[in-house]
């Protein structure tokens, strides 16, 4: 199982109330907290592109922040959590050479996740002019658009396209990516049937909404018994769940835990719940502007059960294991819930204490599945 951050610049009113340049300070915390992952051996970053979503998510222009990460890192992979490729949001022509250009500047380490967005509140800001305000009708553009990307990077001519939602005449692409065919390719998936859809097209899932284990068990038979069967839209099948949790880690257990018990874990998620309104309510959760409860002692106890990571390095060892025994071929933890410290804190101890004794292959396992796949 391999590691990695997802960054999403969260800037909750209560860290404006206290700093008058709120935004910079948490996306330059990002920065900082990507830079040292990818010093630590963390082998994925996932740059979220999200729209009019106050305090949730302030990273809206994510290529800019790709394109400034591929010069501070050296190694990690830099992967688009998403790029939206739905016409009205990026054309997809456009979102083709973004793809390229950034494999080029990041020598190689590009990572093309795509999905629909985050419910109706992002979506519908685009799709107003079309009159359209259901968002299951995402689907289908998504679906108009997502086989054209290969032939966009692979062919010298770009034979052109006429379809319900976008059309582009015949033209040249450029740059090609420096990734040869070109670089793996992902979907944000929400539910069971997204990700046999996904295994069918030979992409990786992007699982930000499995939050624990019991996620993961009632998804990861509909994509991995599916992905043997795939047709993939891309040059080659990219087997591949990522699914994300949250660590704190410190050298000691208490610390760890009381890290957790200050943190804005909760608002972030009653955040989640107030904007992706495609995803499946729980009844437990309360409807927003209420707000889910802090963490007390006893909570962080169940949490700790269903696959949030704290404690010491060898306990959070021992957590991760049970998502690698589950299936995750990829584990991803959110940030900017603590202060940049605390962070720095867990990403060193994963680093020194976690990382090696689980991913000890050096090569990132979507490099081993393209080298395979055009060997």
């Amino acid at each position: 199982m391999e590691f990695g951050l997802f960054i999403q610049t969260f800037v909750p009113n209560s860290m404006r109330e206290t700093d008058p340049n709120a935004e910079h300070t948490a996306l330059l915390a990002d920065l900082e907290l990507v830079e040292a992952a990818d010093r630590a051996g963390f082998k994925y970053v996932w740059v979220t592109e999200h729209h009019f979503l106050d305090e949730y998510s302030h990273l809206s222009a994510n290529d800019v922040v790709l394109g400034y990460l591929a010069h501070a890192t050296e190694r990690i992979h830099l992967g688009s959590g998403i790029f939206n490729p739905l016409p009205q949001v990026n054309h997809p022509a456009k979102v083709a050479e973004r793809v390229a250009m950034l494999d080029h500047l990041s020598n190689g380490r590009f990572e093309f996740g795509t999905g629909r967005g985050a419910g109706s509140h992002e979506i519908l800001g685009f799709l107003h002019r079309e009159g359209i305000t259901d968002t299951t009708a995402t689907r289908e553009i998504w679906e108009d658009v997502i086989g054209e990307f290969v032939k966009m990077w692979t062919l010298d001519v770009y034979p052109g396209y006429e379809g319900k939602y976008w059309s582009l005449p015949p033209r040249k692409i450029l740059p090609k990516p420096y990734t040869k065919p070109h670089p793996p390719m992902w979907y944000a998936a929400g539910n069971t049937a997204s990700y046999t859809m996904a295994a069918r097209r030979g992409l990786g899932v992007l699982g930000f909404s499995i939050g624990d284990l019991a996620q993961l068990e009632t998804v990861i038979h509909a994509y991995k018994d599916e992905i043997p069967n795939a047709e993939p839209v891309g040059a080659f099948v990219n087997d591949n769940i990522m699914v994300t949790s949250t660590a704190f880690v410190a050298e000691d257990e208490q610390a760890a835990r009381r890290s957790v018990l200050d943190s804005q874990m909760t608002y972030l998620q009653s955040n989640v719940f107030r904007y992706h309104d495609t995803f499946p309510h729980p009844p437990e959760v309360p409807a927003w502007p209420d707000l889910l409860p802090d963490v007390t002692p006893e909570s962080l106890d169940f949490m700790i059960e269903g696959g949030l990571i704290v404690g010491d390095p060898d306990q959070a060892l021992e957590q991760c294991r049970r998502w690698e025994a589950a299936g995750a071929d990829q584990l991803v933890f959110g940030v900017g819930m603590t202060p940049k410290e605390e962070t720095l804190e867990t990403i060193r101890l994963m680093g020194e204490h976690v990382i090696p004794k689980i991913d000890t292959d050096p090569v990132h396992r979507t490099t081993r599945l393209r080298e395979a796949a055009i060997s």
